[in-house]
């Protein structure tokens, strides 16, 4: 499992992410653990998580909440395939902050292209997950799922 500290520090790291990227007031839940299977019924986005701490992160939510955080981000309305596109491009900015602000606090990271993932879904084979729920002002939620893998431990050559 991967330790409590690098948790905390993704936990935290995210929401740092969320806040710089997303230009609208918003309010944190307490993040909870997910049990197997997720099932996903939105729109979402799935990033892999590489280095010192390894797994995938999705942010998802309804698609009215995406159009509206594109809305203020960008002063015209966000539909179709443009929604699409707008969703894969919110989670890599928000994966890529999180990157960033992770590094900050000591642990090496990297991030995979996004996969934009429309209706729904069902995610198993992870370790552990933990759900981090953002409640945009006026839009709607945002959820971000992290599923977490244990860090591989280093094998020994038995050939001597």
């Amino acid at each position: 499992m991967t330790s409590s500290n690098s948790i905390h520090k993704v936990l935290n790291s995210s929401i740092e992410a969320i806040r710089a990227v997303i230009p609208i007031s918003l309010k944190v839940d307490k993040p909870s653990l997910l049990q197997h299977p997720i099932f996903q019924h939105r729109f979402g986005v799935l990033i892999g998580i590489t280095g010192d701490v390894r797994g995938k992160v999705i942010v998802e939510s309804q698609h009215d909440t995406l159009k509206g955080i594109g809305t203020a981000m960008f002063g015209i309305p966000v539909e179709g395939e443009m929604l699409e596109s707008f969703a894969g491009e919110l989670g890599n900015m928000i994966a890529g902050n999180l990157s960033t602000n992770i590094a900050n606090k000591g642990l090496t990271t990297d991030i995979t292209p996004p996969t934009v993932i429309v209706g729904q879904s069902k995610l198993y084979g992870f370790e552990q997950a933990i759900l981090l729920p953002i409640h945009i002002v006026s839009l709607g939620e945002l959820q971000i799922i992290f599923m977490l893998e244990q860090p591989q431990k280093k094998r020994e050559n038995s050939f001597q």
